[in-house]
């Protein structure tokens, strides 16, 4: 039998694409940029809450994993109420934990991208 612990990584997975695909990529640009213009502009507390969660990764990754959860069961250390809440915190612990490493990686490939167009540039000259 497969221990919990490795369910709850793989689990973070999914979560972390589908929340960093919807609050940063640019399929998404256009309903993330409108969702951001309401959370600014609407008078209702509720709504402004509404859709600014369409635009923060670590809000958006707390909806995304109560859905998985809703799909999968998934509980860690118990298996009732409680081992919902303990699963949902870790996996959106583990989801962030996720999409701040690839957000490092990304800003050290375009770092790196930066650095070869300078060079390039150089050798032209």
């Amino acid at each position: 039998m497969t221990p919990p612990i490795y369910y709850l990584f793989i689990l973070a997975l999914p979560v972390a694409c589908i929340a960093w695909t919807v609050t940063k990529e640019e399929i998404f640009r256009e309903a993330r940029e409108y969702c951001l213009n309401q959370s600014k502009i609407c008078k209702l507390l509720f709504k402004r809450k509404f859709f600014y969660v369409f635009t923060c990764e670590y809000c958006f990754s707390h909806y995304v994993t109560i859905l998985l959860l809703i799909v999968t069961k998934f509980t860690l250390l118990y298996a009732d109420w409680r081992g919902y809440i303990i699963s949902g915190f870790s996996i959106v612990w583990i989801a962030n934990i996720y999409m701040s490493l690839y957000s490092l990686i990304r800003i050290d490939l375009k770092k790196e991208r930066l650095r070869a167009e300078i060079e390039e540039l150089k050798l032209k000259k």
